[in-house]
């Protein structure tokens, strides 16, 4: 374990906690933002692969020695540890003082974890986000301009088929397959509601099951937005398919398939034409993290989604839709 004094150094301003994959592609984005920050990672195997990528020393010893051996508080966190350990990690910066943070989505990998934390913040007076990066993306910038110069969104659709041989095989924890909808699939349901609306009525079906997700493998629903929009979905994890959102304006067909993508087509043609965007931060950094960060480090957070109505989220609509039961 490290001892206080090893912590000497440590910035004030903001902590990267994690030292995995996606906290590398956090790192690239805060060296170029020239944001002072350190690095709290656990093992010492993955801070080595952390510091050969981003040329950045890392702390190890995870964030619990580092809270425990160092009396340092930033005013800010960005979590980025593995899902199981999300909530965890949160709250126990929240309880330490830090008064803003930035969470990988979903937030927790359990409704009851992730309204623990939304009640912490709430008692600290602090801000948690969740960081749905897709809402950042330059395809959904473009697509909001569209929807706003059509007048609004009257339907739409989204599928959040996953490829089931593919996860069935990755080295994740049994819980986080189990829970996959909120660990992975929500990134399109939230970009879904972001844009076409949040639901006020909504009809769920779900039926078989795979062994590695027992909740459900087929999932169906429609409903109404707060907006108005009607909406369906569907998704069929034993089938072949996709991820995809298409919004419906009075002039347009949005298509996003992918995500990163913008297709439009218009009222009266059947021609499906790409929508050139300005997307040069997606593809220099993770997609839609230069502007996520940006925003968070800003408090520019308006787009964002806080930790309170992502329990929202998940408690209304996100556990029916999975089958899961809390």
């Amino acid at each position: 374990m490290m001892t206080n004094n090893a912590y000497v150094g440590i910035s004030r301003d903001l902590w990267l906690v994690g030292s995995g994959p996606m906290a590398v592609d956090y790192a690239k984005v805060l060296k170029t933002l020239e944001v002072p920050f350190s690095v709290i990672g656990r093992s010492v195997e993955s801070a080595q692969v952390f510091e050969r990528e981003t040329r950045i020393s890392v702390f190890t010893g995870g964030l619990d020695a580092c809270l425990e051996n160092c009396s340092c508080t930033p005013r800010a966190a960005i979590v980025a540890v593995s899902v199981e350990e999300l909530a965890k990690a949160t709250f126990a910066l929240l309880v330490r003082g830090v008064r803003k943070i930035l969470v990988e989505k979903p937030g927790g990998l359990y409704a009851q974890e992730m309204k623990a934390v939304a009640n912490a913040a709430k008692d600290y007076g602090a801000k948690v986000y969740v960081a749905y990066n897709r809402r950042f993306y330059a395809s959904v910038i473009k697509a909001k301009e569209i929807i706003l110069d059509d007048g609004g969104v009257t339907s739409y659709y989204f599928d959040f088929t996953e490829w089931s041989h593919v996860i069935e095989g990755l080295k994740k924890p049994q819980v986080v397959k189990e829970n996959w909808f909120l660990a992975n699939s929500s990134h399109v349901v939230d970009m879904a509601f972001y844009l076409g609306g949040i639901p006020k009525e909504i009809n769920y079906q779900t039926s078989a099951s795979l062994a590695w997700h027992p909740s459900a493998a087929v999932f169906t629903g429609s409903g109404v937005a707060a907006n108005g929009a009607l909406f369906s979905y569907h998704a069929n994890w034993q089938a072949p398919g996709r991820w995809g959102v298409e919004i419906l304006t009075p002039r347009h067909r949005l298509i996003f398939r992918p995500l990163e993508q913008l297709h439009l087509q218009k009222i009266g043609s059947v021609e499906i034409v790409k929508q050139e965007i300005d997307d040069y931060l997606d593809v220099a950094y993770k997609p839609g993290l230069y502007r996520q960060v940006s925003a968070f480090l800003q408090q520019n957070c308006h787009e964002m989604l806080s930790i309170e109505d992502q329990v929202s989220l998940v408690e209304k609509y996100y556990l029916k839709m999975a089958n899961y039961r809390g």
